[in-house]
């Protein structure tokens, strides 16, 4: 069975289009079984599996994961809401995370923020504290700790850790995003 939803593209930018495949609702359910006595510990299986097949967590995400697992809506969007790798809007193919904990923002964390923000073009954005780029290319927000104080500042592109991030690396991680 085929279900319509709202998401990001493959790389997390784009129109909300695309649906869920029998092959991710298979593998929906084969989370599901790993979790014989109580199938609501699937749920941060569920809702990573629906991150990383659409890129963000949307309503249609919330509501078809409580559906899957017999759940209120609340429950989901409670944990979706509370973990902030979670994200509830489609974010740049290159996702940049800055750590600005007290190591980082000693070592210039905000300096690199300022170079990133700048080099990709970015406006301030309220919206979780997350700027996007207008072509869905780049994304840019604040980190809590990254745990590399020895290396601050520390830069996450992607899942791609990057330590001693100066303002002369940070336009080199920019401009190796092709």
């Amino acid at each position: 069975m085929s279900v319509p939803l709202q998401a990001g593209t493959e790389n997390c930018a784009g129109p909300e289009t695309g649906e869920i495949t029998p092959a991710m609702d298979q593998q929906a359910d084969e989370l599901i079984a790993r979790y014989p006595v109580s199938s609501r510990s699937a749920v941060l299986p569920l809702l990573h599996l629906w991150q990383e097949t659409f890129g963000y967590i949307g309503p249609r995400g919330v509501e078809w994961i409580a559906e899957k697992l017999s759940l209120q809506a609340i429950q989901v969007l409670e944990l979706v809401t509370f973990y902030p790798w979670f994200r509830q809007r489609p974010y740049g193919r290159f996702h940049f995370r800055v750590c600005r904990t007290l190591s980082c923002a000693l070592g210039g964390s905000g300096k690199t923020f300022a170079a990133l923000q700048k080099l990709m073009g970015l406006k301030a954005d309220v919206h979780e504290g997350t700027m996007v780029s207008e072509d869905g290319r780049f994304s840019l927000e604040y980190s809590e700790c990254l745990a590399s104080c020895g290396t601050a500042p520390v830069v996450l592109c992607n899942d791609d850790f990057h330590e001693k991030v100066d303002e002369k690396r940070a336009a080199e991680l920019v401009a190796g995003c092709k």
